[in-house]
């Protein structure tokens, strides 16, 4: 074990070998991040030993820039022994920016990882966030389209151009084996078998996965392939499977544009994002039956316990129809025996009641 350096910049010098003078330290302008030798090794620790995406450590980058923002204003780096008072005053001052509670859990959670890195390596003694309590995130329900959206969302009426056959076989696909927008838009040519009829994901931390995508989709990957992507392609070479007319493969946020175009489209007023249909793929096997482990397997989650979100949102679905049909509802109830009340009752009508002579005999 090192000692503690009470000179960062030599510490940076001692773990990465890279030079950090003193005038690479003087503060820059708040929207300005500082580039920290330290802070990439920790997050090329983070993608190499951890096996996080890329989208998950610039998440977490985007994160200790702010941190790094906040403590450039009151005088303190990254590598510094911070007060836990500062780190409170910092988490306040994100309400002031309307944040996502999902963003701020997000944020808490890199900067404990850092933290932790720092008295892992001698850097600090203990961290700011040690006697901190975690936040207990309210659980939320994933939004989902119907069976009649998804219906009326796919078989939009076909145009006659190279950029609606390729629409429509994306938002096949990515309903059919419930993928992620950017596992979608990644996908090349070497991941789709369409004789197997599946696709080859290759998802969160590198991790692959196989799963079929139906009939209906094998047919139009075929003659998007056959016809659409040459069109597209114009005799250039790419191994995107999902591409422009200038050859390139399709963003994340140029397919959210599409599929807000469709939407509207099919008819679609409420709010749509790419995820609410892979929350639909999974919901709708679990409404018919399907196996928790096996749609576990499909989405690609590590811990059955992020798929049980789905099993939670049937359960909701299926408390509401108990409440609308069930005959002992409360008020339900009540409501039927008064109606019986104002009923005229027949029980007695056409029987006669015996004399008194009758019953002495």
């Amino acid at each position: 074990m090192h000692p503690v350096k009470e000179n960062y910049a030599g510490v940076i010098v001692r773990i990465t070998g890279v030079r950090y003078s003193s005038s690479s330290t003087a503060m820059a302008e708040p929207t300005a991040p500082l580039v920290d030798p330290l802070l990439e090794r920790y997050l090329s620790e983070l993608r190499i030993e951890g096996g996080l995406a890329t989208n998950t450590i610039e998440s977490y980058r985007r994160d200790l820039f702010r941190l790094q923002r906040y403590l450039r204003q009151h005088q303190l780096s990254m590598g510094d022994s911070v007060p836990p008072r500062t780190i409170r005053s910092f988490l306040a001052s994100l309400k002031q920016e309307v944040l996502a509670a999902s963003s701020i859990t997000r944020l808490v959670s890199a900067m404990r990882g850092w933290y932790r890195f720092l008295v892992r390596e001698n850097l600090l003694e203990t961290s700011p966030l040690r006697d901190m309590t975690a936040v207990r995130r309210s659980v939320r329900f994933p939004k989902t389209l119907t069976h009649q959206e998804v219906t009326a969302l796919l078989e939009l009426p076909v145009r006659d151009h190279a950029e609606d056959q390729r629409d429509r076989v994306m938002l096949e696909l990515l309903y059919a084996a419930g993928l992620r927008v950017s596992e979608l838009v990644g996908l090349t040519l070497s991941q789709i078998d369409v004789n197997l009829g599946c696709v080859r994901v290759v998802g969160k931390g590198a991790k692959e996965r196989i799963v079929p995508i139906g009939q209906t989709a094998g047919k139009m990957l075929v003659e998007y392939l056959e016809h659409g992507r040459p069109t597209l392609l114009k005799q250039r070479s790419s191994r995107v499977l999902f591409i422009s007319r200038r050859g390139r493969g399709l963003t994340r946020q140029g397919f959210w544009k599409l599929l807000l175009h469709r939407a509207r489209r099919a008819g679609i007023s409420k709010p749509i994002s790419p995820h609410m249909l892979r929350h639909s793929f999974a919901t709708h096997l679990l409404e018919g039956g399907a196996d928790l482990r096996v749609v576990q397997s499909m989405l690609g989650h590590a811990d059955i316990a992020t798929t049980q979100i789905y099993t939670h949102v049937e359960s909701s679905r299926l408390k509401q129809i108990h409440r609308r049909y069930f005959p002992r509802q409360s008020g339900q109830r009540r409501t039927r025996v008064e109606n019986s009340k104002k009923r005229p009752s027949f029980r007695n009508r056409d029987i006669a009641k015996p004399d008194d002579s009758a019953q002495t005999r």
